[in-house]
C-alpha cells in the first residue's frame, strides 16, 4: 500500500492553531508552548464568542530556512462555525495555500465551500478519492442505519475554485515541508476502526473501512515527528507507525488531533492506546475532537508533563 520513504524536509518552527474543536475555555493560561486567545482586546471584553461544535479544523503554519508555509486541516461542522472563528481571531486567508482534508465526513468538510469562496482563488484541496463517495451509513444497533449528508462534491469544488489533489499514497506539501500521509497501514491488534460504519458500492452494502482517513506529517529540526490527526479512524497508534514508517524517522515529538476513543465501543482500548504511545516518549500530547471525555482525563493522568487540554483558539508553538 505505502510507496518508498519520502524526504521530508526539517522545518525549524511549527505553529498550530486551532480554529474549531469540540471545547472552548476562555479562562485557560498559557505556557512556554501553548498560547490562548486573550480574553480582550486593551481594556474591553468584545461581545461575541469563540464557538466550538463537534468538529475540527486547525490552521497548520511551518518555517523552513527562512520561508514560510500555511495549510488548512479540515473545516469544521457547521458552515459557520470556522469562517466565525477565523473572524474572532483575526486569521487572514491570503496565506492558507492548500487545504488538506482528513477523511470526508461532515465534521471535517463543513466550512469548506464557504472558506473557498472567501479565499476566491485557486487553491488545491488535498483528498482521499473515497472521501467522495456515497452513501455512508452509520448503522445503529435496533437495525435502523443513518445517512451521512454528502459534504463533498468534485463539481462544487471545481466551481469554487477548489484544486482537487486526490491521491490514496503520501503526499508531499509546502515545499516539501508538510506531508499528507494518504492511506494509513493498520497493523495494531486492538485498533479496528468505527465497526457500524457501513456504505454502498455497486449496490451491494460493505464494511466503511473509512479508507480516506489521514493526518498531516512535520519533521520538527532536532526533535522528531508533529502528528496532525483527524479523527484516526485508522486509529492514532496505526497513523503514528504509518508516519514513522514513510519518513524514515522513528522519534515522535507532538501528537495532536483526534484519536476517537469516545463511546462504549473505543473505551475499551484506551489502555492498550496509552500502553502504545508511553513506549514512544512523546514531549507534547493534545486529544481533541471525537477522543472523548473518558479518554482525555486518562491521557492527562498517563502523561502530565505532556498533555495539553485543547480549546479554541488555541495556539501550538514548536520549535
Amino acid at each position: 500500500m505505502t510507496k518508498a520513504l519520502v524526504s521530508l524536509a526539517q522545518v525549524d518552527r511549527v505553529e498550530i492553531l486551532t480554529l474549531m474543536d469540540n471545547y472552548v475555555d476562555v479562562l485557560l493560561q498559557n505556557s512556554e508552548r501553548v498560547t490562548r486567545p486573550p480574553l480582550s482586546k486593551g481594556e474591553e471584553i468584545p461581545a461575541g464568542s469563540l464557538v466550538a461544535e463537534h468538529g475540527l479544523s486547525q490552521l497548520v503554519r511551518v518555517w523552513c530556512d527562512g520561508a514560510a508555509h500555511c495549510l488548512l486541516f479540515d473545516t469544521g461542522y457547521s458552515a459557520f462555525g470556522v469562517p466565525h472563528n477565523m473572524d474572532m481571531l483575526g486569521v487572514d486567508l491570503a496565506g492558507i495555500q492548500a487545504v488538506v482534508l482528513s477523511h470526508g465526513h461532515m465534521d471535517h468538510t463543513g466550512s469548506l465551500y464557504p472558506i473557498l469562496e472567501r479565499l476566491g482563488r485557486p487553491v488545491p484541496v488535498v483528498v482521499h478519492p473515497e472521501a467522495f463517495h456515497a452513501p455512508r451509513f452509520f448503522g445503529l444497533n435496533d437495525g435502523r442505519k443513518l445517512r451521512f449528508p454528502v459534504t463533498l462534491r468534485r463539481e462544487d469544488l471545481a466551481r469554487l475554485g477548489g484544486e482537487v489533489l486526490e491521491s490514496q499514497h503520501p503526499l508531499l506539501l509546502a515545499g516539501g515541508t508538510v506531508l499528507a500521509t494518504g492511506e494509513v497501514e493498520r497493523t495494531t491488534p486492538f485498533e479496528k476502526g468505527l465497526p457500524n460504519a457501513i456504505l454502498e458500492r455497486n449496490g451491494k452494502e460493505e464494511k466503511d473501512l473509512i479508507m480516506d482517513d489521514q493526518a498531516l506529517v512535520i519533521h520538527l529540526k532536532g526533535k522528531g515527528l508533529v502528528i496532525v490527526s483527524g479523527c484516526a479512524h485508522a486509529g492514532i497508534v496505526n497513523t503514528i507507525l504509518h508516519a514513522r514508517k514513510i519518513t524514515g524517522v522513528n522519534e515522535v515529538h507532538a501528537v495532536i488531533g483526534g484519536f476517537h476513543l469516545s463511546g462504549p465501543t473505543f473505551e475499551p482500548i484506551i489502555e492498550e492506546t496509552v500502553g502504545a504511545l508511553k513506549e514512544m516518549n512523546l514531549e507534547m500530547i493534545v486529544p481533541m475532537h471525537c477522543t472523548g471525555w473518558n479518554a482525555i482525563q486518562r491521557f492527562a493522568q498517563a502523561f502530565p508533563d505532556a498533555f495539553v487540554l485543547n480549546s479554541v483558539g488555541t495556539t501550538f508553538s514548536l520549535s
